[in-house]
């Protein structure tokens, strides 16, 4: 049997995204990706933000309503993930901060006004919420779900066991630079993942080889403004409604996507602290500060069972 890789480019969440499948022909291949794309595109229509008719967007309408609103099986694993990341990361996780991007523009080149981020701040907080499953109640009218943390990467590991379920066993699963990886090539060799410069567009920080599981990266460079020579990236403190200030750059790999990626975010918003919090985790790790030291640690124990995915 004679396995070829073929290659299937895509567009959902806003990011350009690929599949990279291992088949007999490229008929048998073509199929699984069908089912898999398809998956993504599901869960795009039912977790974002941006679409009026998503099921996310018919929640956040209701925020205030007091019987509050029950919730389907799925929804309520995410929430209660999201619970999960909001505890172990002291608060800084909190997927009620995306109202926050109302008074940021990462497309131009003025900061907010203070005022207009404090008005914000009053509708951010996963402790506002009152999660009872299956039933989700917002204290305060106005307050909003974000899944843009988890949900692109629960879609990656959402769409790599449908690959496995249908017999692909060597591939990759690509959402926006998120990376994760079906299984290694057949002759068993790894897959050279390279991870950015985040000061150097064009070159590479380091090049990382993976059999399995997921690579994330989160940083300050991809959405971000530079005001008075200072940089101001897109992962905001859910306390402050600023930007974090720390790391550039921080890169995570294990077992799947939605864990590596919601590391990473964590580590950002933990700043200096968030690479001894990854060392806790045991989860292998690739940073650079904003002085441009570069780090990185290899795994450590095994990951906590409180961070197990979906």
């Amino acid at each position: 049997m004679s396995l070829n890789p073929f290659r299937f480019p895509f567009r959902a969440m806003g990011s350009p995204c690929h599949l990279i499948l291992y088949a007999e022909t490229e008929t048998e291949a073509r199929a699984v990706a069908r089912e898999a794309i398809g998956e993504v595109q599901v869960l795009e229509a039912r977790y974002s933000r941006y679409r009026p008719d998503s099921l996310l967007s018919r929640i956040n309408a209701q925020a205030g309503s007091k019987t509050g609103v029950v919730v389907d099986d799925e929804m309520a694993a995410l929430l209660d993930y999201a619970r999960t990341c909001y505890e172990q990361s002291d608060g800084l996780f909190d997927v009620t901060s995306g109202i926050l991007r109302r008074a940021w523009n990462f497309a131009g080149d003025r900061l907010p006004e203070p005022r207009d981020v404090e008005a914000l701040l009053e509708r951010v907080g996963w402790n506002k919420l009152r999660w009872e499953r299956p039933v989700l109640r917002f204290e305060v009218p106005g307050m909003e779900l974000d899944f843009g943390g988890i949900g692109k990467e629960y879609a990656a590991d959402r769409a790599a066991t449908r690959c496995l379920e249908r017999g692909i066993t060597a591939g990759v699963v690509n959402l926006g630079g998120d990376l994760r990886v079906i299984g290694p090539h057949p002759d068993g060799t790894a897959w050279e993942v390279g991870i950015n410069h985040p000061r150097e567009p064009g070159k590479l920080l380091a090049t990382l080889s993976v059999r399995s599981g997921a690579i994330t990266t989160s940083g300050d460079y991809e959405r971000c403004i530079s005001v008075d020579g200072r940089r101001y990236g897109h992962i905001l403190d859910p306390r402050t409604g600023w930007p974090v200030q720390g790391l550039a750059s921080v890169s995570v790999a294990a077992s799947h996507a939605l864990i590596a990626g919601s590391a990473c975010t964590i580590a950002m918003l933990k700043a200096s602290d968030g690479p001894e919090w990854l060392r806790s985790l045991g989860l292998p790790a690739l940073w650079m500060d904003l002085d441009g030291r570069i780090g990185r640690h290899e795994a450590g124990p095994v990951e906590r069972p409180e961070t197990r995915p979906l």
